[in-house]
Order: C-alpha cells, then structure tokens, then sequence
C-alpha cells in the first residue's frame, strides 16, 4: 500500500529496469522526491524492519507498531520533495519515528517507554527479543540455564536505569546507529550520549559482575573516545 501511495503521491510511474541497491539511502531519498517512486521501494525494504522494531520497544504491542510504522512512512513519502541531505536518512528517519512515539505517549498520557522483551521479528507468538540477543553476544558459550539467567539480571539491570541512560543504550543496540547519529535524533550534544552510555555501561557492568563472559568493550572503547 505504502509503494502505491509513493506513486500516486509523486504522480510519476516507476521504471522497473533501473536498480538501487547501490545507492546511499539519501542518494534513494532524493532520486524519490524528483519523482522515482523505485528509489522509495528500495528505501522501504532497508528500514522498514529497523524502524519497525524501534517504535515497538516504544509502544509495546505489535499491531500498533505496524500502524506508527506505517505513520513514519507517510511522513517520509509527504517530505520527500523537501528533504535535503543536512542529515543522513537514518538519523532523519527514526528523529520522526521517535517523535511519533512521544506524541502519541503524550496524547494517551503516559511517557515514552522502551521495550525490551519484545519479538525481534515482530511476529505473534514466541521468538527472539532484544534481550535474547544481548544476552547471548555477551555470553558466548555459555550453557542455556546461565543464559537465562544472566537474561534475567539483563532485564531486571536494564529496568533500573534512568530512562535516558536506557534510551541511549536502546538507540544503540536496536537501531545499530552511531554515536553521533544518536545525538541528532536526540537533538543531545555527543559528549552527553557518550555520558550517558558510559553510566549505563558502568551501571550494567555492576549489577552483571558475576557474569565474566559479558562484555560490552566496543560501546565502552567508543563511549570513552574524546570528543574532537
């Protein structure tokens, strides 16, 4: 459906013979706002999973995801004869994703809320989640009962960090975004993300010590890098 509005949208038909998959995602992005509603669809299969399982650590259930998912996308399509590259696409994209979030936690009341039990593939039913994930690339090798319970430590370690230590550290394992990026989608100075990754390593780290297989070293080597 979205692919279809893309056209209708741009009032131009796709050439089917010209392929993308080369290209940057803000080389796609321009070549969409000019009129090729190809480059959108190329767009659309990149992110369009990413972005999906961000905002469904932020709202918590899967059919309301698929329709803020479906919102960002909008957002996109209607933005496109306007977008520039004064940002990559990603930090612009999930910037929309997360303030979509935050709006619609606004309009219902509550605050915005991360995730992180959630289903990896978005799918009903069991299946891996983040912490899944997390868990096992710090625990490798190690038996399925001490996986689970250094799951459980994870979880609970988690749930007891300021909300903008866990936004931070979330941004960075579930959207794969650098450092900087982060800091544009937060509208935050870099040094700040760097804090504030560096307190919820340190936080982490404290309530996990028992676990001499877990390791997060990369985020603790690029969280201490000065700044320029």
């Amino acid at each position: 459906m979205l692919l279809a509005i893309a056209k209708s949208v741009l009032g131009i038909k796709s050439d089917d013979a010209v392929p993308y998959t080369d290209q940057s995602d803000e080389d796609l992005m321009i070549a969409f706002g000019e009129g090729d509603a190809d480059a959108f669809e190329v767009l659309f299969k990149r992110h369009e999973r990413g972005i999906y399982n961000f905002v469904l650590r932020s709202v918590g259930r899967a059919d309301l995801a698929e329709e803020l998912t479906q919102d960002v996308f909008m957002r996109i399509i209607k933005s496109a004869p306007k977008y520039t590259t004064s940002a990559k696409f990603t930090t612009w994209a999930y910037t929309i994703a997360r303030n979509i979030c935050i709006d619609r936690a606004r309009k219902k009341g509550g605050k915005h809320e991360l995730s992180l039990d959630k289903n990896v593939s978005g799918d009903e039913g069991e299946g891996r989640t983040f912490l899944d994930n997390v868990a096992d690339e710090s625990n490798t090798g190690a038996s399925s009962y001490d996986r689970k319970q250094f799951r459980e430590r994870l979880a609970k370690a988690l749930d007891d960090l300021p909300e903008d230590q866990r936004e931070v550290f979330i941004m960075r394992h579930v959207t794969g975004l650098k450092f900087r990026e982060i800091s544009e989608v937060l509208d935050i100075p870099l040094p700040t993300v760097k804090s504030r990754m560096r307190y919820a390593l340190e936080a982490l780290r404290g309530h996990l010590a028992m676990y001499k297989g877990q390791s997060f070293d990369e985020d603790d080597r690029e969280a201490n890098v000065p700044t320029g």
